[in-house]
Parts: structure tokens; sequence; C-alpha cells
């Protein structure tokens, strides 16, 4: 069955990289995800499709181009696709950045695999079309 939605994401962390999918298999059959392991690679895979993301989840911390770095790049070519910081810092100064940067999304890594997930669910569900982030929607906050 062919997918109707890719999901890239990218990350230094392979642990991180098998959870996310894991999560993502586990919400709905009509993603497939697609996972980079630096920032160029994610670069080169945009400049290269098929496939074509539908949403971008990018980590920060990052050997090489660092998350902000690569969000920087996408931007100075695509504001369409939404790209979501998913990172384990909570620095106010990196989320700011982020947002600045472009952004669509942040989303604080949780060390509890239910709390991440519950976290990427809440996020895949957001209607991007009409999405507009600001200072008070822009983060993920844990309820």
């Amino acid at each position: 069955m062919k997918s109707e939605f890719t999901i890239f994401y990218t990350d230094d962390d392979e642990d991180d990289l098998e959870f996310f999918t894991e999560i993502i298999d586990s919400i709905n059959i009509n993603y497939t995800v697609v996972t980079q392991k630096n920032g160029q690679q994610l670069l080169d895979a945009l400049d290269n499709p098929p496939p074509t993301p539908y949403m971008i989840f990018l980590d920060i911390n990052m050997p090489g181009l660092n998350g902000l770095e690569t969000l920087k790049k996408i931007r100075e070519s695509n504001n369409e696709i939404p790209v979501i910081m998913l990172s384990t810092s909570d620095d106010s100064e990196i989320i700011q950045q982020s947002r600045e940067l472009g952004a669509s999304f942040y989303v604080p890594k949780s060390g509890m695999f239910n709390e991440l997930k519950k976290s990427i669910e809440h996020t895949i569900k957001i209607n991007w079309s009409n999405f507009t982030p600001t200072k008070n929607n822009f983060v993920y906050t844990f309820f």
C-alpha cells in the first residue's frame, strides 16, 4: 500500500530515529518516515525528490550542519513545508531563534516514550495550511 504522506526526520542519534519511526508507525499507516542522519543529508534529499516531504522533523544538536543552520538553508528556498524542531533543548534563546528562522513548531523531546508519542501525534494532527506560529503557540507543552 502506498503511503499518503511522507515525513522526513533528521537526527544523528540512531535510537531517536528508531523511536520516531516506531511512533509514526503506531499512529497512522498513512505516513512513511524517511530519515537522515545530518543536515546535509536532509538538504540533499530535499534537492533530489522524490519523495517530497509533507513535513520535516529536525533535531537541533547535530554535528556538521546543526538543526538551526539546516533550517535557515531550508527556508532560503522553501517556505511551504512545515519544519518542526524536535530537540532536547528547552533554552528560550534556541526556541526563539528557531521561530525567527522560520520553524513551524517546536517540540521538546521527552525522555518518556508515551509523552514523546503524544507530542508527535499532536504535531502531525495540526492543520498546517492554516496554522500560524506565534510566541504563544509555537512550543508544544506537556499537559
